[in-house]
């Protein structure tokens, strides 16, 4: 498209902090230190997870760069960016999270396929920008339109950037109508992020933010907007990001059989600790981080110092003087909340946190149970070993 150029190679990669633990180079994915990503409620870009399928893209006149919305509509429009910024501005924090997020760990009880990421592919941050159904309106398209006159039921997202996994096309992906045309959805079509231009990194000159579901539908580097009638059948929707049974495997799998995953599970993870640690006897802090897909909260986080034979309710925050009250108009719907306990350790253990939403969906116990063969969604209880220093 004009203006936006998706690069056949790694050339003109941008510049990334040097603490960043690099998942793979080419291309990029990496993640924060689990201190880094613990250090405020709103992640400061630099720390944001990096999750990327190809080269990232350029821009070369950002005067000509505009967005197409077309498909099973009376009229495809081009919008450009101050287009765009005309609609009414909207700021949402919301998490963004891979569904990849602690896949290594899943690989670690059985081989999976992907990129290797401990607990902190995910990042919350406050994008500003149109509402898409704000945009969608501009078409034709009213709020809460499950269907239009042409039989569209789906938003489809295409990107500029080349993707070995679509033989060089772009990245795409969809979701329902209905979720793109209702106001309290809060997708955006998002040009800032914490208040600044967006980087290239997560998607200049714009992007789309899908609150509440798996990262991969927030499609970057943004190209063009189609009405369809069924799912996006690219790659990332047709023959990836789906949850199979741990009975499923590379040789039996039928990709048609699942539905694209959307919303994700309640999660946590501890932040404050690695895996092992070597601590002398007395007070410990264990903190991280949990959420919920689909907008709801958090209705608590238990932690356990002795394997899981008892437990304790950490406390839970967004923002700061503000008391977190789950699924309240105060909180932050779409965002993570941080846990904090302080506790007392005397002997080698096993340190165990899991969390609650509020619709009572609780953390599996065990990875096996929901192992596999993609790695993703491993929601499972999240622990660490603390070793008493001799």
């Amino acid at each position: 498209m004009q203006g936006l150029i998706g690069p056949p190679d790694y050339s003109q990669e941008p510049s990334r902090h040097p603490s960043l633990r690099i998942n793979a180079k080419e291309p990029f994915n990496a993640e924060a230190t689990r201190e880094n990503l613990i250090s405020s409620y709103i992640t400061p870009v630099e720390f944001f997870f990096k999750r990327n399928h190809g080269p990232i893209p350029l821009v070369d006149d950002i005067s000509s760069y505009n967005v197409s919305i077309g498909g099973l509509i009376a009229k495809s429009i081009q919008l450009s960016l101050d287009d765009i910024k005309k609609l009414p501005k909207h700021n949402v924090t919301a998490t963004l999270q891979c569904a990849g997020n602690r896949r290594t760990a899943m690989s670690n009880k059985k081989e999976v396929r992907g990129v290797g990421w401990d607990v902190a592919a995910l990042s919350n941050a406050i994008w500003g920008g149109a509402k898409l159904c704000d945009a969608l309106k501009l078409v034709g398209i009213e709020y809460n339109t499950k269907m239009t006159p042409s039989g569209g039921k789906h938003v489809e997202f295409i990107s500029v950037d080349q993707c070995k996994e679509e033989d060089g096309g772009p990245y795409k992906a969809s979701i329902p109508l209905h979720q793109a045309s209702n106001p309290f959805s809060d997708v955006l079509l998002a040009y800032e992020m914490n208040g600044e231009v967006l980087n290239r990194d997560h998607g200049y000159p714009l992007r789309v933010v899908v609150p509440g579901v798996i990262g991969a539908r927030s499609v970057k580097w943004l190209d063009q907007i189609n009405i369809i009638e069924e799912e996006c059948q690219g790659f990332f929707m047709a023959k990836d990001y789906k949850m199979f049974p741990p009975t499923v495997n590379w040789d039996n799998i039928i990709w048609s059989t699942r539905k694209p995953q959307m919303d994700f599970p309640v999660q946590c993870a501890i932040c404050s600790l690695e895996d092992v640690n070597t601590v002398k006897p007395g007070q410990v802090t264990i903190a991280g981080y949990a959420l919920s897909g689909g907008g709801r909260g958090i209705e608590r986080v238990d932690i356990s110092v002795d394997g899981g034979k008892t437990w304790i309710e950490a406390s839970t925050h967004q923002k700061d003087d503000v008391q977190y009250i789950p699924d309240d108009i105060s909180s932050d719907k779409w965002a993570w909340v941080l846990f904090k306990a302080v506790v007392d350790i005397t002997e080698d253990t096993e340190i165990i946190a899991k969390a609650v939403d509020s619709s009572a969906n609780v953390q599996p116990e065990h990875v096996e149970t929901i192992w596999n063969l993609r790695g993703i969604l491993n929601t499972s209880w999240h622990r660490v070993r603390l070793q008493i220093a001799p």
